[in-house]
């Protein structure tokens, strides 16, 4: 037990040196596409940063010969991340505005873009809510349909943030394999260090991950609950700790984007995968999880349309949701 806490936080310390070298290097991909903070923050790093995640439902669902964990853990995983962002993702970057307030630019205010924030909430609480009532339609091919629906809202939300993307991009700092390794920042080698830096990435939410289910076997956690919770805290650490990165350099709209953009994305393929492969039947446990996600962003939602801005204020109480459901497991595990 003692050997996987240290690998827990050698993990951790992998992931976040490798965040910070993608999101170095992301933006300069944008300057370099000649495309702004929405195509950035909302599809390059979203998308990136989803890829290695999506894999373990795909596997799980895919690959596996023994179907009932494996359904379990990935519709869970499916269901678990678009909780994770919404929660728990926004509750950590509205903190890390408050840590990093004396550093900041504009102190404790945030500097977010409200039509890519209003934009990506109102894509994923749509799609999001279509594929949780898809769970109720009892007609296979009626859910499928529903399944190409969400992967068609994704290209066209692909379109239309290109579409009204704005090329600007603040102060960037030196590629750091112009920096470090004295590599002029060509296309193909801020691609070489976006590619290196998802490479350790992965390799450090894989060591997490195996960390948190050797943990989890001997507290006796069920599968589940260990898709639903705490797997996804492993999967969505890329997503937080760039955020965390950028909040820090007061590219507020790049910080918000990258969670935004990723649930995006989670609501729309995993789900249209999960769907398609599997009888997509959710129990309450993962009902229960999706409404308190759309609830949280939902209220997001409105607070940016209502203050036409954000704060830290409704990312922090984004938390408050995580928290019941927690409280909501432990009740079931104690009464039953």
């Amino acid at each position: 037990m003692g050997l996987d806490i240290v690998g827990l936080i050698l993990s951790l310390a992998i992931i976040l040196i490798f965040c910070e070298v993608f999101t170095n290097g992301i933006e300069w991909l944008g300057k370099k596409l000649r495309v702004g903070d929405g195509v950035v923050g909302s599809i390059f790093s979203a998308v990136g940063t989803c890829l290695p995640e999506t894999t373990i439902p795909v596997v799980a669902l895919l690959f596996s010969k023994d179907m009932s964990p494996s359904t379990d853990i990935g519709v869970g995983a499916i269901i678990g991340a678009p909780f994770m962002l919404c929660t728990l993702a926004f509750f950590i970057t509205g903190m890390s505005v408050l840590i990093f307030a004396k550093k900041r630019r504009y102190g404790v205010s945030m500097n977010v873009n409200g039509k890519i924030f209003k934009r990506d909430m109102g894509f994923f609480i749509v799609n999001y809510s279509l594929g949780v009532l898809a769970s109720f339609i009892s007609i296979a091919y009626v859910r499928k349909l529903v399944g190409i629906l969400l992967i068609a809202c994704y290209f066209y939300y692909i379109i239309l943030t290109v579409k009204n993307d704005k090329h600007e991009h603040g102060k960037l700092e030196k590629l750091y394999f112009q920096k470090y390794l004295n590599l002029k920042p060509s296309l193909l080698v801020i691609s070489l260090q976006v590619l290196a830096a998802l490479t350790g990435i992965v390799f450090g939410a894989d060591l997490f991950i195996d960390n948190i289910r050797t943990l989890s076997d001997y507290l006796g956690i069920s599968p589940l609950v260990l898709s639903l919770v705490i797997t996804p805290v492993a999967t969505e650490l890329p997503e937080k700790f760039n955020s965390v990165i950028w909040i820090r350099k007061g590219k507020d709209t790049l910080a918000i984007g990258n969670i935004t953009g990723a649930m995006v994305f989670q609501s729309c393929i995993p789900v249209s995968i999960g769907i398609f492969v599997t009888p997509w039947q959710l129990d309450m446990k993962l009902i229960i999880n999706a409404l308190l996600a759309i609830l949280s962003g939902t209220m997001n939602f409105l607070w940016m349309a209502v203050k036409r801005k954000t704060s830290p204020a409704p990312l922090i109480f984004s938390g408050f949701f995580y928290a019941v459901f927690v409280c909501f497991l432990l009740f079931i595990r104690l009464g039953g």
